[in-house]
């Protein structure tokens, strides 16, 4: 997919081979450092459980009343309240444990006062007369609240001036809103924004002040699987109206249960409770759903796809196993090319993303010079190479591996064609044979040729589970448009989508390609820049900005800076040459510029933002000789007979290969 695109950086290179065996390819998961503490916490709890719950862990807090535990889901997190036995389950294997946010603020220091703290952050990140101001507008804001038919109250606002930094902008967030839950801040061009919040407002008129400071400090410290609980009320239609409003405000992120609990006279009554909904769940919950079980099947969750050919080292959960069950049959595993270790319970299960990065230990094996390159110092070239992307970085391209290497048909012609609605059309590319006689690609021939769904059923091997889906709804249904539709919506989600992003990622290849070619690594008017900031009030669109004329002379943004859409139906596109570089590209394969939505197959593709340049990170090296005796000093020594050793640490959806590309300039 990469044979005639751009390269950043202008070094000769050298050729070689990878993925000789996968001992050539090694990849290990780097872990987010949050996922690394929660674990330790997990693991100490499991060594200690015979200690005092409120000690043995951290994730836990007692609660301010007693309470019943609570039904349906709310029951399978770490929340405030002594744990049902589904909660931090000692018998699921792998995952994290996350904290309760009832209490959010910070641990004040010895000695200091609680609010203190959040005072004292503001005061030093903006200075006292700064902090004084926010601190007499926020004193107005609540007195003009207070005030009946006070129509500007909602108006206001104050500017706390240009922050450049950007870890600074993002502690100043924080520590406004922290300190100031009735308050809402944004960023507009570095220039920091605060004003009031409506939403904070309408609660505080139905439930009690400090009720509404610590459910927006619980909001806002967006804890997964933590839950916040109103004061217990007696009132139903009351009640009623609390959980409209979180609904209604909040519903695609928080979900509300009425539970029972005995209130501070030992009276049985009713509360609030508020959790934070399951980032997995894409389908709306019935009416029912919180009282059904949950946990009804065993699966296994992991952060990131890892390459097939090669040793990979990754953190995996697993529900409904006991460690002790996953050290039992270890060995059987193992038979299977894999091995287990570091087995300890854990809370959470992991999502796709949630991961630091890979780091990569590679032999490159087979060196030669390009039969362009005149040059006898091999060893030359390659220090050359390894200096040249470790300063200026490689181009971010998609991997082969992410539209079928080798294969006649690849995942990007499946995808246009589902964009496309052309149902059959994709059925028959995905079922295209490779030229090789074996059972699967029999299986699939005999298919095109008969259009015998049951009967390639038959011929497939028990392996093949997408196919299989697919051909038993054929055979149900038939090979037409409608049967080939309900054959697609046979498959999970996820693998349907799969298609769609394969082919969003050859575009932003080839764009990122042309943008290279046309402008080269200077910023010009038009391009498209992300600024990443943490403010989850700005819509994505919004951090994105386009360059101006001014700030193009001004040099004012690097070329490690700019973005290329993945397209979408809800994104921007530069409006430079580039732009309309999209149009053109989109409207050859019969697309429009928003049209990104498979209504029939559910899959909507609103589009997001890549950096078109990356950085590789601890990169390292050595030559090795494959013969003993072999003296690497010796720049005129066999070719084929050294061998690179190359390790470095890439971002979340990078590749190593494309890297690898880019040092070596050549493809894979």
């Amino acid at each position: 997919m990469l044979p005639s695109f751009s390269y950043v950086t202008d070094h000769p290179g050298f050729r070689g081979t990878i993925k000789n065996s996968p001992s050539d390819f090694i990849v290990t998961e780097i872990e987010m450092p949050e996922r690394l503490l929660s674990d330790a916490r997990a693991e100490s709890l499991q060594k200690t459980s015979e200690a005092p719950l409120e000690q043995s862990n951290p994730c836990l807090q007692q609660p301010k009343k007693l309470r019943k535990e609570p039904p349906g889901p709310f029951a399978k997190g770490c929340h405030g309240g002594a744990p049902s036995p589904s909660e931090c389950d000692p018998r699921r294997a792998g995952g994290r444990c996350s904290a309760s946010p009832n209490k959010n603020q910070p641990e004040a220091e010895p000695g200091m006062k609680p609010g203190l703290e959040e005072a004292s952050r503001l005061e030093s990140l903006l200075g006292k007369p700064m902090s004084e101001l926010l601190n007499k507008f926020a004193c107005d804001l609540k007195d003009a609240w207070g005030l009946e038919n006070n129509a500007d109250a909602g108006a206001r606002e104050i500017s706390l001036g240009q922050v450049l930094d950007k870890k600074n902008r993002a502690d100043l967030h924080s520590a406004v809103r922290q300190k100031f839950p009735f308050l809402v801040t944004a960023t507009k061009d570095n220039e920091m924004i605060v004003k009031g919040n409506a939403d904070y407002r309408e609660l505080g008129r139905l439930v009690t002040e400090k009720e509404t400071s610590d459910f927006f400090k619980f909001l806002d410290a967006k804890l997964e699987n933590s839950t916040f609980s109103f004061e217990p009320d007696g009132n139903k239609e009351h009640r009623k109206v609390v959980h409209h409003f979180i609904n209604r405000k909040f519903g695609k992120l928080l979900e509300t249960k009425s539970f029972t609990v005995t209130d501070a006279n030992d009276q049985p009554n009713m509360s609030i409770m508020v959790r934070f909904r399951e980032k997995s769940c894409s389908r709306k919950r019935s009416a029912g759903s919180f009282q059904e079980k949950q946990d009804l099947y065993t699966d296994f969750s992991y952060t990131g796809i890892k390459d097939k050919k090669a040793i990979t080292y990754q953190p995996m959960v697993v529900k409904k196993v006991t460690p002790e069950r996953l050290k039992e049959i270890g060995s059987k595993v193992g038979k299977k090319g894999m091995k287990i270790h570091n087995i300890h319970s854990v809370c959470q299960h992991l999502r796709l993303g949630q991961l630091k990065g890979n780091h990569f230990d590679i032999v490159v094996r087979d060196l030669k010079h390009h039969s362009h390159d005149s040059s006898a110092d091999l060893k030359g070239r390659i220090s050359e190479a390894v200096e040249s992307v470790k300063t200026k970085g490689f181009v971010n391209y998609y991997g082969p591996q992410r539209f079928g290497q080798g294969q006649n048909v690849q995942t990007d012609q499946i995808g246009l064609a589902l964009l496309n609605e052309k149902m059959v059309k994709a059925m028959k590319l995905f079922f295209t044979p490779e030229d090789t006689d074996d059972p699967v690609n029999d299986a699939k021939r005999y298919f095109l040729q008969t259009e015998d769904a049951k009967g390639a059923l038959v011929m497939l091997p028990e392996f093949k589970v997408r196919e299989k889906m697919l051909l038993r709804a054929l055979n149900r249904y038939g090979v037409n448009h409608e049967g080939c539709t309900k054959g697609w919506l046979n498959i999970p989600h996820s693998m349907r989508i799969f298609y769609v992003h394969a082919y969003c990622s050859k575009i932003w290849n080839e764009a990122a390609s042309y943008r290279l070619k046309i402008y080269g690594s200077k910023v010009v008017e038009g391009d498209l820049v992300f600024s990443e900031e943490n403010d989850e009030n700005i819509s994505l669109n919004d951090k994105v900005h386009v360059v101006t004329a001014p700030e193009e002379s001004a040099n004012k943004y690097s070329i490690n800076q700019v973005v290329l859409p993945m397209v979408g139906h809800s994104i921007k596109y530069p409006s430079n040459k580039v732009g309309q570089w999209y149009r053109e590209r989109l409207s050859k394969d019969e697309l429009q510029m928003c049209k990104f939505r498979v209504s029939p197959l559910q899959l909507n593709i609103p589009g997001c933002y890549r950096p078109i340049l990356k950085n590789v990170q601890n990169l390292s090296y050595f030559l090795e000789g494959s013969e003993k005796g072999i003296e690497i000093e010796d720049n005129h020594l066999n070719e084929s007979k050294v061998s690179l050793h190359i390790s470095f640490d890439l971002d979340p959806s990078c590749y190593a290969t494309v890297c690898l590309r880019e040092i070596m300039k050549c493809d894979f």
